[in-house]
């Protein structure tokens, strides 16, 4: 067991960023509370990524027992890879290879439902990490001590720090910026959909999906792009479809699909395609909205932080937005840890200041990637079909961000906490900076 810090801390929100949060402040020995609007547990959504960079977290978790359970569960590429068809003709122009696993750092894609059950009930029953359900947070709240929650039966709730990881729509967000910000339409949209493989297995032009184990195919046409999967050995099959959508948005951007909506954009496409989305039973479309890049995920007396897509939305196409918040939360729980119980308010601007770029520049993935495949030069990919591959970045993907956070603190630690000089005045050089470990 960690050694105790004394430092109490509250997560709003069990997505897996919350999930994440509170699982590594326990290990670094913080005291934690989840509280979570949603009343219980559902094993809902579709496909989710995690790179190898979410991997090297996991596998840290229980000596790897629980990336042992993810990967039960997640799609196995080893042998088929991706490969990449021109959207009319169906031609496979590019065969992209999964690239061994690195050691201790494996890479999951499964169902979203299915694998934050298995991190949900690591924290709640194999850590006990307290959870508290169907909980509403009406309003954060801090001041120089303490940070808090008011609850919507009115109970407020108090802790050192309190982690905003309950999404887009925090009521964080507005607390740390002093504004309210609308979210705007990306222009584009994704229909999403998950279904067993019942009537593909029948049809002769999809059968062969469901047959060869896990699979995974991409169709790109002309400013949008079909992914499609089969998993757990071909009995489960999965798509989603970016593609262009000017519709206006409100604060709520996930509405049942229509395949009538589907069959427009993919007319005149490779007759697989089709093929496979008229088997779909149901499908949710997904508008895609961004925010404005924040300022800054610190609160005025740094005791409220946002985490995840409370801070940073992610497009998609980055395959890095679940990553990233686990990514924040291994980040906030060392800097807790490194800093001390007195020094929470500069060890939450320290996570600040170690996150900020990388997640900047790891969100850029997402719109040159959908860049790539939206805007593709035909003749460039004939020539080099490696132009149309899904880009995996070492910079991201190789990145430990428990060593990280370890390695730059005491540095990042001083940057934070040394005043700027007046101007006309030069600071001399003091003593090393005292840091709780």
């Amino acid at each position: 067991m960690p050694t105790p810090t004394g430092i109490n801390v509250i997560v709003v929100g069990a997505g897996f960023g919350g999930l994440t949060a509170a699982i590594e402040c326990h290990r670094q020995g913080h005291s934690v509370r989840i509280y979570e609007n949603f009343p219980s547990l559902k094993v809902l959504g579709d496909i989710i990524s995690f790179g190898a960079n979410a991997g090297r977290i996991f596998n840290r978790w229980s000596d790897g027992k629980i990336a042992r359970r993810l990967r039960a569960l997640s799609i196995d590429l080893s042998s088929y890879g991706f490969r990449i068809h021109k959207y009319d003709t169906g031609e496979v122009v590019h065969h992209q290879r999964n690239k061994p696993e690195m050691d201790g750092a494996p890479i999951f894609n499964g169902h979203r439902g299915e694998l934050h059950e298995v991190v949900f009930k690591y924290a709640t029953e194999e850590l006990g990490i307290p959870i508290y359900l169907d909980n509403c947070v009406e309003e954060y709240f801090e001041n120089e001590e303490k940070a808090g929650i008011v609850l919507k039966n009115g109970e407020r709730v108090e802790a050192d720090i309190v982690i905003g990881a309950d999404g887009v729509r925090s009521k964080a967000r507005e607390l740390v910026l002093g504004y309210v910000d609308k979210p705007k339409s990306s222009g584009y949209a994704v229909w999403r959909a998950w279904f067993s493989n019942t009537d593909m297995i029948k049809d002769p032009r999809t059968k062969e999906f469901c047959e060869n184990g896990d699979t995974f195919n991409g169709w790109i046409g002309p400013d949008v792009h079909f992914l499609f999967s089969t998993i757990k050995g071909g009995k489960d099959c999965c798509w989603v479809m970016t593609h262009k959508d000017e519709h206006d948005i409100d604060d709520s951007w996930s509405f049942p699909g229509k395949l009538e909506d589907v069959y427009k954009v993919i007319e005149g496409w490779d007759p697989v395609v089709k093929a496979i989305v008229e088997k779909t039973p149901s499908l949710v479309d997904w508008k895609l909205v961004y925010r404005d890049p924040l300022p800054t995920w610190v609160s005025k007396h740094a005791r409220i932080l946002l985490v995840g897509d409370a801070a940073h939305p992610f497009l998609p196409t980055s395959a890095q937005g679940a990553t990233q918040a686990m990514e924040d939360g291994v980040t906030i729980a060392v800097c807790l840890k490194r800093g001390g119980k007195n020094n929470v308010p500069a060890a939450v601007r320290v996570h600040q200041e170690i996150r900020y770029e990388r997640v900047r520049a790891v969100q850029k993935t997402g719109e040159s990637t959908r860049d790539r495949w939206h805007k593709t030069d035909w003749e460039a990919v004939a020539k080099d079909p490696t132009k149309i591959s899904f880009p995996r970045e070492e910079w991201i993907h190789l990145h430990d961000a428990e060593k990280h956070a370890e390695e730059v603190f005491d540095e990042t630690f001083k940057k934070v906490t040394t005043p700027e000089p007046a101007e006309g005045v030069t600071l001399l050089p003091v003593g090393p900076i005292p840091v709780a470990v």
